[in-house]
C-alpha cells in the first residue's frame, strides 16, 4: 500500500476503529495539514496585502491615507485617479516603459538564449571558468555601488540619450537566465544537432531551427521575468533618466508623484498612480499566464 491508498485508507477509518499507532499518523498528517495551509495562507497574505493596502489607499483623501484610520475608505474618492492620470501623463511614460520592456525582453531573450547554447553544446578553451563565474555573479549583488562606472560607460559610449542603454544595463547580470535555458538544452537530444550538420547546418541554424523551437516554454517564462523587472524598475531608471527628463519610465514618474507643486506630500496621488502603473503588467500576467504555468512546468518535468 502506497501513501495516498494510505491517507484514503485513513479517513475512511472511524476513530474509535484506529489502532493508536494509525491515530497517532492521523494526528501528525493533520497537524501537517493545518501547518501548510497557515503557511500558503500567510504567504499570501503577506503577498496580497501591499498591493490592496495601495489599491484601497489610492480611494482616499491624503489626510485619511497619512494619519491612518479605517482599512476602508470613509469616501470612495474616484478623482485621485483623474488627478493622477492627467498630471502623470501617463500617454508619454507609459510608452517609455513600453519601449524598455520590449527592448529588453528582445536582448535578454537573444543574448541568454545564445550563452546557453554555446555553454550546453560547444567545448572551448575556458568554458569550465566562464559557468563558474556565471554562477559566482548569481551570489554578488553589487546594487547601486555600480551606478556611477556603469553611467559613466554608457555616457561615454553615447548610450544614455536612448532607451538602448538603458535596455543594455537591465539585460546583463542575468546568469539565471543561462542556467535555467542550459536545463533545457541539455534535455534535447544532440542526435538533432549531428543529423543536421550532416545536412550541412551550421552552428546558427542549428540554433535557430532546432534549439529555439524546443525551449520555447522556458524563453516565455524568462521573457516575462524580463518584461517585469524593466516595467518595475525604478532605480536604474531613475539615474539614467536624470539628464533626459523625456525618457523617465512610469515607475519614475509615480514616484515623482508624491510631492504637489507646494512641496506637500500626496500619498492619495502617488498610490492612484501606482495603482494605474500596475494594471499592465497585471494584464501581461494574466494573459500569459497558461505560458508562464507551462513554461514552468515543462522545466520541472525535465529537472
Amino acid at each position: 500500500m502506497n501513501k495516498e491508498e494510505r491517507k484514503m485508507a485513513r479517513k475512511k477509518l472511524k476513530w474509535s476503529d484506529m489502532r493508536p499507532s494509525e491515530k497517532r499518523d492521523h494526528v501528525i498528517y493533520l497537524i501537517g495539514q493545518i501547518l501548510k495551509w497557515l503557511f500558503v495562507g500567510s504567504m499570501c497574505i503577506f503577498t496580497l496585502y501591499p498591493v490592496v493596502y495601495t489599491l484601497l489607499g489610492s480611494f482616499k483623501t491624503n489626510a485619511e491615507l497619512t494619519l491612518g484610520g479605517n482599512f476602508l475608505p470613509e469616501n470612495w474618492q474616484f478623482n485621485n485617479y483623474v488627478y493622477a492620470f492627467q498630471k502623470l501623463d501617463f500617454g508619454k511614460y507609459f510608452l517609455n516603459s513600453v519601449v524598455l520592456a520590449l527592448l529588453t525582453v528582445v536582448f535578454t531573450l537573444i543574448t541568454s538564449s545564445m550563452a546557453a547554447y554555446v555553454i550546453s553544446r560547444r567545448d572551448f578553451v575556458g568554458k569550465k571558468l566562464i559557468s563558474t563565474a556565471y554562477l559566482l555573479s548569481m551570489f554578488i549583488s553589487v546594487g547601486s555601488v555600480a551606478l556611477y562606472p556603469l553611467y559613466t560607460l554608457m555616457s561615454r559610449l553615447g548610450l544614455t540619450k536612448n532607451m538602448v542603454g538603458l535596455a543594455l544595463m537591465l539585460t546583463g547580470g542575468q546568469a539565471a537566465n543561462i542556467f535555467m535555458i542550459s536545463g533545457f538544452i541539455n534535455g534535447v537530444p544532440k542526435d538533432l544537432d549531428e543529423a543536421a550538420t550532416i545536412d550541412g547546418a551550421g552552428p546558427f541554424r542549428i540554433f535557430w531551427q532546432i534549439i529555439v523551437p524546443a525551449i520555447k516554454p522556458i524563453l516565455g517564462v524568462i521573457a516575462l521575468f524580463a518584461f517585469r523587472q524593466a516595467w518595475n524598475e525604478f532605480v536604474t531608471a531613475q539615474v539614467f533618466t536624470m539628464a533626459n527628463p523625456g525618457l523617465k519610465t512610469l515607475s519614475v514618474a509615480v514616484a515623482n508623484l508624491r510631492y504637489s507643486a507646494n512641496a506637500a506630500a500626496e500619498w492619495h496621488i502617488m498610490t492612484a498612480g501606482a495603482s494605474i502603473a500596475l494594471l499592465p503588467i497585471l494584464l501581461v500576467y494574466l494573459a500569459a499566464n497558461r505560458q508562464f504555468i507551462a513554461g514552468l512546468t515543462a522545466g520541472a518535468v525535465k529537472g
